[in-house]
């Protein structure tokens, strides 16, 4: 993947995603996080659910099953999931996005 990322961006700390393939990096606000996310490889997303979480599709494309509906998101895309609601997911090799978590500690840095 060529650099999506401008400097300022890449200069924040990573955040520590267990997940393979990811490299992420980590804006902490005092009630909410934005992460930057780029995927190397597909990842396959268990059901799951936390505080309120938007994001907007800048590379690639991300199947959602968000409360039972199916949505293919790409370039430009813009998708939310509620606080509470169970969803899952595929996320292809070559995607990234800008995520905002209504949550100041979903993530933490590397």
């Amino acid at each position: 993947m060529t650099t999506l990322f401008p400097k300022p961006i890449i200069e924040l700390p990573e955040a520590d995603i267990p997940i393979k393939g990811i490299t992420a990096y980590l804006s902490q606000g005092e009630n909410h996080q934005i992460i930057f996310m780029k995927f190397e490889e597909d990842v396959d997303l268990a059901e799951h659910s936390h505080e309120e979480q938007w994001g907007i599709v800048l590379e690639g494309k991300i199947k959602l099953t968000i409360d039972g509906v199916n949505n293919t998101y790409s370039k430009g895309d813009r998708y939310f999931i509620p606080s509470g609601v169970k969803h899952s997911g595929k996320i292809f090799a070559g995607y990234a996005d800008m995520t905002f978590f209504n949550q100041k500690n979903r993530y933490k840095e590397k």
